[in-house]
């Protein structure tokens, strides 16, 4: 099993990176919460690994953090909740809202995350919030670096985002669109972040 990687990043999208490490180029599945903190293309990146291997399938989940790692382990064992919607729920909140709402058991809260339904919001504040509220003292969330660029290409990339997190084109679009409107630098984290809140 791949617990942890190290290399040299080839390709970055808000859902999945590409990290080349002795030639071997592996592709890594992630949550927002770490595309936000990843270097620069050609850079060295690390990252810890979750290997999900099932009959069909051998796929690398990856995080910035080992919070977002132990978050997500949280997250897919419980029923219902496999390792993609995991991946979305943590980029729908980030994972120091996301902590604080399991420790609080507020399953609205969760429930307001796309793909989450109340029966799982209910589960998962019901199994975790004990969880969460030992690792929740000594977790410090590191604050996400700004990403700046060619407006057109940010926006892009903050509907990708948002298609990716399940919401519909339509939806998505409009969304970016509103939350453009508010932003005066924009960044694609800023972006991703107020469209969200448009869509809340």
């Amino acid at each position: 099993m791949i617990a942890h990687l190290n290399g040299i990043l080839k390709e970055k999208t808000p859902r999945s990176v590409i990290v080349d490490n002795a030639g071997i180029g592996y592709e890594v599945f992630i949550p927002l919460s770490t595309f936000y903190a990843l270097p620069e293309k050609e850079e060295t990146v690390s990252l810890h690994i979750h290997t999900y291997v099932r009959e069909d399938a051998l796929n690398l989940f990856g995080f910035n953090t080992s919070l977002e790692k132990e978050i997500f382990m949280m997250l897919i064992s419980v029923t219902g909740i496999g390792p993609r919607l995991a991946i979305n729920i943590l980029s729908g909140i980030g994972p120091g809202e996301l902590l604080e709402a399991m420790a609080r058991g507020d399953a609205t809260h969760l429930q307001s995350i796309p793909g989450v339904g109340r029966k799982t919001a209910e589960r998962i504040a019901l199994e975790l919030r004990e969880k969460a509220l030992k690792i929740k003292g000594d977790s410090e969330v590191i604050p996400s670096p700004v990403i700046s660029g060619d407006d057109k290409k940010v926006r892009e990339e903050a509907i990708s985002a948002l298609l990716n997190l399940g919401y519909p084109t339509k939806s998505a679009r409009n969304a970016v669109e509103r939350a453009c409107g508010s932003i005066k630098d924009i960044n694609l984290e800023t972006l991703i972040k107020e469209a969200l809140k448009v869509l809340a």
